[in-house]
Parts: structure tokens; C-alpha cells; sequence
């Protein structure tokens, strides 16, 4: 007789966290190590904090035919090794794991920052941001230092100090390490805050036990239990559908589906039908260069579109909230998170969306501008979400000539402040609110009061998708500098024409050869764009070598000038006599020197120079080394 081998039943949190303590529920040994980002960490302790579903679990009981080896979540005592598991985690490793590390241990977590720099962090709830239902939940979470202070620009201390008990509790900062074991915690935050005058900090407290703490004591997660019977095959089938699944239901498909209801086809405006083509296809054939089948905005995605649109609606709202005379706390937020997306009404977007579609096409011709070309050379895919909707504002004025200058001053700092990696729903929302009032002669946006960039930084960038990095390469185009070959410019003909890219300026095989490391050679002060065949010709030799072959020419390329060649050198910020040397070191001096300065310009601000060392360790590598890299032995 048929029969189902699986069943789904809830499960508290805190005795699945438990198990995997004990080694009662671990992992098969197939599984991809533990890499969530501190970002995801804290995002996911907000979502149980509030009590809303994070998603369920896949288990498989063992016993069965399926003999997968087992091995304990990460971080787990050296005695769950020597447990039998009753059951393995197929799917929701890295949520488990995390809550794990964070609630559980009672140690440091080691994590990554969005800009990939190994970390670690103990993880607070602050009590009264918590408390505050204006206040977005994921910002009351926060990750502080080995040390527990948390420090800012440059080493100085910036607050707040958690380093003793009697600091949590007079800053009113939870350890999310105590979550699940509050008494002990709440009788010393008692007797830092006794008698009578102190009750409603008190009670502030209990108020936060009830309203968050209790949130994870009586969490419940639905857990999908294969039983013993089922078959090796069905475990592989569901274990690559559960990781590898199809497209997940998201905002623009919510979106669609409440549109509907009011006989509005939203798939349409963006896809298009036969006799139509949809946003999607005109953003892809916007400014696309001949050869290349998309444009500079073709990775612009429906959610990005209703993004810039709920900036504008929820903008409206504030501003008619501040006529009502409402102020503080009674304003609405202006914002393009996912709940305003979901709360964009019809009207709304049929009201905004021919001057939003706009921003985007402006969008394109001002990364053009820049020198920025190809979706490969784009910096921050998430940086033209506000630079759409600013310029969709600010309509005509982008052409006057102070406020390019500011746009792109702007532009530049986001860039080179690496500030639109990760988690920049907020960013995005206080760029599209500040730079127009600051084209206005209002204050500076914070995007560019607050970027600092590190002249060391550009020792560090290798990494071919770093965001700086590909800033560079743009400026140094901008700044016109010639092909060593050709003389060109790098406009846009000649950059498609010649197929431009990034090359080294003293080539990989010459620095090997010198016992130069890549880590050295590799860095963006010894590369520069050149065409195609112009790097054929440097090859692997000594600088003076290809140098000397470029002066001399063959049958099918004429000689070049010393002095003309020189020009041509100096125009990507390159000293001629230390390239025709083959000095190496003093090269890479004097170009870090130069790039510096280009970077300053652009920024509009000096660069931090001093020997103060950022947090954490630099890790630009692939993922697959990050992760060998934070495995944790159980």
C-alpha cells in the first residue's frame, strides 16, 4: 500500500539548537561548509526576534539505506563527534548553524564582512531600538568586535564599549548569546539598576523579554522528516531541489498578483506580449554598443524598477505627513525595502513609472559619461537604483554642468567608499533624499561626508569584480589616457573596436620570474587599460623589452616616437623612466602615489594615510577559499 515517507511537524528552536549541540541532529558530510556574512547573521536573528518564518527544515532520519556520514554543525563540543545522530540536516544548514553560533556557544563567531574580510563578532540586540516599532528591527541588531568595543574611521573609538557586564547593562545592550538564559543576565541588570527611580528601566526590560526574548524561548521552525525508508534516489532528487530549486516567490510577483486584482497586468509593462515590447527589453537595447547583445542597464531587474518608484511614493507620503504637521517618530520612512514594495498602490506606480523609466535611461548615458561601458565594468549593479531615481527627480537640472560635477563626485565616493556591497536598502533611501537637496546648495549627502578611502587599500584590490577596482580602470579612461600601441583614446568606438580590458603594466610571467608574489603584482597599481592586440605585444618580457619593441615596430605596425611613447605612458599615470629601468618597486611607489591622486580627485576629498589598520583580515578570494578558510573544527 502507498504511503507517504515524510512528515512535517514544528519543532522549537531551542531544542533543535540542542540537538545539534549534542550531536543528535548533525549534517551529511556532503554538505558546503558554514559562510553565512554578518549581514545575513543579523538579518536572521531580527526575523526570530519578531517571530516571523525564516523557512523550514529538511531532515532524514537515519537507520536506513542512506548511509551518508555524518558530521556535527560547526562549532558543536568535541563529544557530538561521538554521537549517533538521529537524524541529518539536508536542508537549512546555514540558518541552523548560525543561530547555533550565535545563541549557543557562547563564543566569538566567526563571520565575513560584506567586503569579504574574515571578522569576528559577538552579537547584541539593542533593548530600546528593539522596543521602538519605527525603528526597522534589523538595526537593532549589531555585531561588535573580539574585544567588544566597537571602534570607528581609523581605529578611534566610536562606542559603544560592551566589555563587561556592567556595560551591557547600563547601555541597555542584550547578548543574543544569552537569549535562550535570561535569568542570570536579568539579575545583575537588576542590580544595576535598583530602587525606585529605576523602575521603568526595569520594567523596560521585562517589557523587552516579553516582546522579543520570549519570541525565540517559544519559536517553533516546521521541520519535513524523511523517514528511514526512503530511497538514496529521492534523497538526492529533493536535496537538489531544495538547494537548487526554482525561482522564489518575490516581491515583483506579489506585486503582480495584487495588481491583477485591479485588472492590471504588471508582468506585461515589464516582459512586454507580441505586439509589445516591455521595460525589460528597452532597458536591455538602451545604449547597447554594436557586437554586444545588451546594454549597461540590462541587469536592471523588476524589483530594482518598483524599488526607485516606492522612493518617490513613500517620499509623497512623508512630505504630506509633515504638512499634517506630524513630526519625529510619526513620519513615515521614505524607503524601497520589500514591505514598501508591497504596500505600493496602483496609482502609485501608474503615477511614477514614466518619470522612474526615464531616471533609468538617464542612468546609462551618465555611466557612458564616466567611461563605464559593459555590465562587466560596472561597479555597483545596486548603485544605479538610486542614481536612477535621483536623476529621474531632478529631471533637466542633470544637464547643467555643477550638478554633473556633483553627481559624479557623488558617484565616485559611493565607488571608492565601497559603501553599496551589501545591505543598502538604507543607503539607497538617504541618497535619493540628500543629493537632490544638496544639488540644491543643501548639505553634503552622507555617501560623501562619510567615505574615507585607505591609500593602502589599493595594495589590497586584485580582485577583477571588486567595485574600486573596476573604478579605476574608468577613471584612468576618463582621464584619456592612450593605448601604449595605438595612441587611441578609449572613447567608446575604440573601446569595443580594440577590445579593451584590464592588463598587467609589468606582465605576470617577468614578476614570476622575479620572485615578485601575486599578491604583490597582482594589485591594481600594476595594471592599466590596453587593447587586445596591444597586450599581444607586450607579452611576458621586461617593460624595457616591449618597450623597445614598440619603438622599433614590424612589417605590420609602424615604430613609435620615444617621446610620443612617453606621452602615451604618462597618460595612465605611469613615470617612463622607472617603466624603462624595470624598477619595479619604485614604480609601484610612485603609480600608488598617482592613483591616489586621481581617486582624491574624483572624491573630492584626501585619502587616509596613516597606519591605523582596518577590522579584520584581507580575504579577496573565491568562495570555495573563503570557505576552507572559516571551517570551523567541531
Amino acid at each position: 500500500m502507498a504511503g507517504s515517507t515524510f512528515q512535517t511537524n514544528p519543532y522549537d528552536l531551542s531544542k533543535l539548537l540542542e540537538d545539534c549541540h549534542r550531536g543528535v541532529l548533525q549534517l551529511p558530510d556532503f554538505q558546503r561548509s558554514w559562510v553565512w556574512d554578518e549581514d545575513r547573521i543579523k538579518s536572521l536573528i531580527a526575523s526570530i526576534s519578531r517571530s516571523f518564518p525564516v523557512g523550514a527544515l529538511m531532515t532524514l532520519d537515519t537507520g536506513g539505506d542512506v548511509n551518508f556520514k555524518p558530521r556535527p554543525v560547526e562549532g558543536a563540543p568535541a563529544a557530538a563527534k561521538d554521537m549517533k545522530p538521529n537524524s541529518l540536516l539536508l536542508d537549512g544548514q546555514q540558518r541552523m548553524t548560525s543561530l547555533y553560533q550565535v545563541t549557543m556557544r557562547g563564543k566569538v563567531v566567526e563571520t565575513v564582512t560584506p567586503k569579504k574580510k574574515k571578522v569576528k563578532r559577538w552579537f547584541y540586540i539593542d533593548i530600546r531600538k528593539a522596543l521602538d516599532p519605527s525603528v526597522d528591527r534589523e538595526e537593532a541588531i549589531l555585531g561588535v568586535p573580539e574585544d567588544k568595543i566597537v571602534r570607528g574611521e581609523f581605529g578611534r573609538e566610536a562606542g559603544p564599549d560592551l566589555s563587561t557586564s556592567e556595560q551591557e547593562y547600563k547601555l541597555l545592550m542584550y547578548p543574543v548569546s544569552k537569549v535562550f538564559d535570561w535569568d542570570r543576565w536579568q539579575d545583575g541588570f537588576d542590580k544595576a539598576w535598583p530602587g525606585d527611580s529605576n523602575e521603568s528601566v526595569r520594567e523596560e526590560f521585562r517589557r523587552f523579554k516579553r516582546d522579543v526574548l520570549e519570541n525565540f524561548k517559544y519559536y517553533r521552525v516546521p521541520v519535513i522528516a524523511l523517514d528511514r525508508s526512503t530511497t538514496k534516489e529521492a534523497v538526492c532528487v529533493v536535496f537538489e531541489k531544495v538547494n537548487t530549486g526554482g525561482k522564489p516567490l518575490d516581491a515583483f510577483e506579489l506585486v503582480t498578483a495584487m495588481y491583477a486584482a485591479e485588472g492590471h497586468e504588471l508582468r506585461k509593462d515589464w516582459y512586454g506580449d507580441d505586439g509589445h515590447k516591455g521595460r525589460h527589453s528597452r532597458f536591455v537595447e538602451t545604449l547597447r554598443p554594436a557586437g554586444l547583445e545588451v546594454g549597461i542597464i540590462a541587469n536592471v531587474g523588476n524589483t530594482d524598477f518598483l524599488q526607485a518608484v516606492s522612493l518617490f511614493y513613500t517620499r509623497e507620503r512623508r512630505r504630506e505627513a509633515e504638512k499634517a504637521g506630524k513630526q519625529g517618530k510619526e513620519l513615515p520612512a521614505v524607503t524601497g525595502n520589500r514591505q514598501a514594495l508591497l504596500d505600493l498602490p496602483l496609482a502609485a506606480y501608474k503615477q511614477y513609472e514614466e518619470q522612474v523609466e526615464q531616471g533609468f535611461l538617464k542612468a546609462a548615458k551618465f555611466l557612458h559619461m564616466l567611461h563605464i561601458y559593459r555590465i562587466f565594468d560596472l561597479p555597483y549593479q545596486s548603485q544605479i537604483v538610486p542614481l536612477a531615481a535621483i536623476l529621474a527627480d531632478i529631471g533637466s537640472d542633470w544637464e547643467h554642468e555643477a550638478n554633473r560635477a556633483k553627481l559624479v563626485r557623488w558617484y565616485w565616493n559611493g565607488v571608492f567608499g565601497e559603501l553599496y556591497g551589501s545591505a543598502v536598502e538604507t543607503r539607497i533611501a538617504k541618497d535619493f533624499t540628500e543629493v537632490p537637496v544638496w544639488l540644491r546648495g543643501g548639505p553634503e549627502p552622507s555617501t560623501v561626508s562619510e567615505t574615507m578611502f585607505r591609500a593602502d587599500r589599493l595594495k589590497t584590490m586584485r580582485m577583477r569584480l571588486s567595485a574600486a577596482y573596476k573604478g579605476i580602470n574608468a577613471l584612468l579612461m576618463k582621464e584619456d589616457a592612450q593605448d601604449f600601441r595605438s595612441g587611441q583614446k578609449f572613447d567608446h568606438t575604440v573601446f569595443f573596436g580594440e577590445n579593451v580590458d584590464i592588463h598587467h603594466i609589468f606582465p605576470q610571467d617577468w614578476c614570476k620570474k622575479q620572485g615578485i608574489k601575486p599578491s604583490v603584482f597582482d594589485s591594481i597599481i600594476n595594471k592599466t587599460p590596453l587593447s587586445f592586440r596591444t597586450n599581444r605585444i607586450i607579452g611576458g618580457v621586461a617593460p624595457s623589452v616591449y618597450l623597445k619593441k614598440l619603438e622599433q615596430g614590424d612589417p605590420t605596425t609602424p615604430g613609435i616616437d620615444p617621446q610620443k611613447l612617453d606621452t602615451y605612458l604618462r597618460s595612465h599615470l605611469i613615470d617612463p623612466p622607472l617603466l624603462r629601468a624595470d624598477s619595479f618597486e619604485l614604480f609601484m611607489a610612485d603609480r600608488q602615489k598617482r592613483l591616489l591622486a586621481l581617486i582624491e580627485q574624483a572624491t573630492g576629498k584626501a585619502a587616509y594615510v596613516g597606519e591605523a589598520g582596518e577590522d579584520g583580515i584581507e580575504v579577496e578570494a573565491d568562495d570555495d577559499a573563503v570557505e576552507a578558510d572559516m571551517t570551523i573544527t567541531a
